[in-house]
C-alpha cells in the first residue's frame, strides 16, 4: 500500500475514501497520534488516487464527498471518529509540533519580556553592520525573527506560523520545519538588513517561506498531505505587492521576497528528490 496523506479529521479522511471508493480507487485507515492516514490499496490507480486528493485538498467540504459517504460509507470500527471534536487548547496543541510551539513561545517571551521592561531587542537584533558579518554572534542572523514591535504584528505572524508550520511539521517532520526555519530566518533578515538596514524584526520572513513551501509542495505532491489554499496564497501574494507600493508603512518587503523565494527553492528540491 502507499500512503496518500494524513488528515487531522477522522470524518474528512472517511470521507475522502469513501468518494474514492465511489471511482472505484480503494482505500484503507490507520490512526495514530499523527492523525489518520489514508493508504492507497492498488498501486497501478496512483496517478488518478493523486489526482482526487490534490481535488480534495483544495476543496474538502465540497458536497461530493458527504454524498459519497451517505451512499457508498461504512464506519471503521479501528477509528475513534470522535477525535478532534475537542476544546480549542487540545486542537491547538494537536496541530503543533514541538519545534512550532517553541518558536511561538520565544516570540510571545521576547515580547512580553520587551513589555515589561527587560528588552532584549540588543542581544537579539541583526549585527550592526557589514564588518560584523564573521563574528562569532551567528544567531544574530535568525533571531531577529523573534522580535515583534506590537501585538498585532506578533498575532499575525504567530497564526501564520502556527498554521503553516503546525502542518510542516506533523506530516513531514521537525527537521524540515527547521531547515526551513533557520534558512529563511538568516537569508531573508540578510536580505532586509541589506535594503534597510539592521533595525527591522518579525517573523514573517519565515511566515513566507511556509507560504511558498507549502502551497508549492501541496500542488506538485498532494500525497505529502500538506496544502495551502490558493485564496490565501493569492492573498498573501497581494499583501507582499502591496508592501512594496508602500501602501502598508514600513514593512519587511525583501525579507518576505526572501523569505518566499527560499520556500519555494526548497519545495522545488523536496520534489526533485522525491522523483530521483
Amino acid at each position: 500500500m502507499i500512503q496518500l496523506l494524513v488528515l487531522d479529521n477522522a470524518r474528512m479522511a472517511q470521507a475522502l475514501v469513501d468518494y474514492l471508493a465511489s471511482l472505484g480507487i480503494n482505500c484503507e485507515l490507520t490512526q495514530s497520534e499523527l492523525g489518520v492516514t489514508v493508504w492507497l490499496v492498488d498501486e497501478k490507480r496512483l496517478p488518478q488516487a493523486q489526482l482526487e486528493v490534490k481535488r480534495f485538498l483544495a476543496e474538502p467540504q465540497h458536497p461530493r464527498y458527504m454524498e459519497a459517504s451517505w451512499k457508498h460509507g461504512s464506519a471503521n470500527a479501528r477509528i475513534d471518529y470522535s477525535r478532534g471534536i475537542a476544546d480549542p487548547i487540545t486542537d491547538f496543541l494537536h496541530h503543533a509540533g514541538p519545534l512550532t510551539l517553541l518558536i511561538l513561545i520565544a516570540c510571545v517571551a521576547t515580547f512580553a519580556l520587551d513589555e515589561i521592561g527587560l528588552p532584549f531587542y540588543d542581544l537579539l537584533a541583526f549585527h550592526a553592520d557589514l564588518t560584523q558579518f564573521l563574528d562569532w554572534q551567528v544567531w544574530r542572523f535568525f533571531t531577529p525573527s523573534l522580535i515583534h514591535f506590537s501585538i498585532m504584528h506578533l498575532v499575525f505572524n504567530l497564526l501564520w506560523w502556527w498554521y503553516l508550520g503546525g502542518q510542516i511539521e506533523m506530516r513531514i517532520g521537525s527537521g524540515k520545519l527547521l531547515i526551513l526555519a533557520l534558512a529563511a530566518g538568516a537569508i531573508s533578515n540578510t536580505a532586509e538588513f541589506m535594503l534597510s538596514g539592521p533595525a527591522f524584526g518579525g517573523l514573517s520572513g519565515v511566515v513566507y517561506a511556509l507560504l511558498g513551501y507549502c502551497w508549492l509542495r501541496g500542488r506538485s505532491q498532494p500525497e505529502c498531505g500538506i496544502a495551502l489554499p490558493p485564496a490565501l496564497m493569492g492573498f498573501m501574494l497581494l499583501w507582499l505587492a502591496l508592501g512594496f507600493t508602500g501602501l502598508l508603512g514600513p514593512v519587511g518587503n525583501m525579507a518576505h521576497l526572501a523569505g518566499l523565494l527560499v520556500g519555494l527553492l526548497q519545495a522545488w528540491l523536496d520534489r526533485r528528490g522525491h522523483h530521483a
